[in-house]
């Protein structure tokens, strides 16, 4: 995997960048405007994000792996140590797929009935391979959800999710946030 040069990253136009950010040069960015990343945060190979008007927003210290896409008009946001696994996707938009109005982005507005959402990834959230989250979603701190889930409602904090649609299946341990403490001062934050 070749990392882009921070020039590069710097000419791509993303509304903010912050230190440590490596980013593939086989990722794809559009409205670039609408991106902020904030530091350490790492983009793999095949990536898409595809910011809408309510812009996607990168935390700290977050991976986003080999072919994830983040894709719609409304907001996305991962919160800090945050992650995504190959093949994971994010929408913040969808089509109607009831039939009672016409689908495709190549069909005009009034035709259709996209619907808009924010989807919010809390700290320390973690999405296994494969996995689907619908608009609208809220994934809270410590949420862990299993490969080839399908999300379509929001995730209480700490809880471990899988299955379609996901269900809450387990507890996850809280541990890690002690980690996250010794960790942030072992660097000086």
């Amino acid at each position: 995997m070749v990392m882009l040069s921070r020039a590069a990253i710097n000419e791509i136009g993303f509304a903010s960048v912050g230190e440590n950010v490596q980013i593939s040069d086989r990722a794809s960015f559009y409205n670039t405007a609408n991106i902020a990343l904030g530091n350490n945060v790492r983009i793999d190979d095949f990536c898409v994000l595809a910011a809408g008007v309510g812009g996607i927003v990168i935390g700290n210290y977050v991976h986003i792996a080999v072919a994830a896409t983040l894709i719609g008009s409304g907001g996305i946001t991962m919160a800090d140590f945050s992650g995504l696994s190959s093949r994971v996707s994010i929408y913040s938009s969808s089509d109607d797929y009831s039939g009672a109005t016409m689908t495709n982005p190549m069909v005009p507005r009034e035709y259709t009935g996209v619907v808009h959402a924010d989807v919010y990834l809390g700290r320390h959230v973690i999405v296994g391979s494969g996995s689907v989250i619908l608009p609208g979603v809220t994934l809270e701190d410590g949420v862990a959800v299993g490969a080839l889930s399908l999300v379509t409602k929001d995730c209480k904090e700490f809880g471990i999710y899988s299955g379609n649609p996901a269900r809450r299946i387990s507890e996850r341990k809280r541990d890690l946030l002690e980690l996250e403490k010794v960790f942030l001062l072992s660097v000086g934050q």
